[in-house]
């Protein structure tokens, strides 16, 4: 059997940097309905169709694929008294300041300097050019409940 539309594709996987070096790997697989439904990255779903069960795959994803590209403006300076806690470098917030904005931004504080925070709201691989890199767990067809059940669940989280 091999990767197609509306298959239920388990994959275990990890990001490396193009030069080899690991930035992140994912604790437990990763298990998505195949066929362009959102759930990961389109280029990544394109090197993986077609594969079968046991296939290994690496697959580049320039930067602008990926997380985004590097955004300065989503790095704010804060006044540490206007934070809704106590904050230490590497902590993530939610973006409540933006209130009007839907998309919840995740602030990561990268710098405290006096009584001001930095933070940075950009991900923390964007502007790097990322490899996927891992192995075909399982394949199977979605009956049409697994794919509403997929497709409801995304929609509502």
């Amino acid at each position: 059997m091999t990767i197609k539309k509306d298959c239920i594709v388990t994959i275990d996987y990890h990001i490396n940097d193009t030069e080899g070096n690991l930035l992140h790997e994912e604790e437990e697989s990763l298990v998505y309905l195949h066929g362009n439904y959102g759930h990961i990255f389109p280029t990544v779903e394109t090197g993986l169709e077609g594969k079968s069960i046991g296939d290994t795959f690496k697959i580049e994803l320039s930067s602008d694929k990926a997380f985004g590209i590097y955004d300065p403006s989503l790095v704010v300076t804060e006044a540490l008294s206007e934070l809704p806690i106590e904050v230490s470098v590497g902590m993530e917030l939610d973006g409540y300041f933006e209130e009007d904005s839907e998309d919840v931004i995740i602030y990561t504080v990268t710098e405290i300097d006096g009584d001001h925070a930095t933070l940075d709201g950009n991900h923390p691989l964007a502007g790097m050019d990322l490899v996927f890199e891992g192995t075909i767990l399982d394949i199977h067809e979605a009956t049409p409940e697994e794919i509403k059940e997929v497709l409801e669940f995304h929609h509502h989280h």
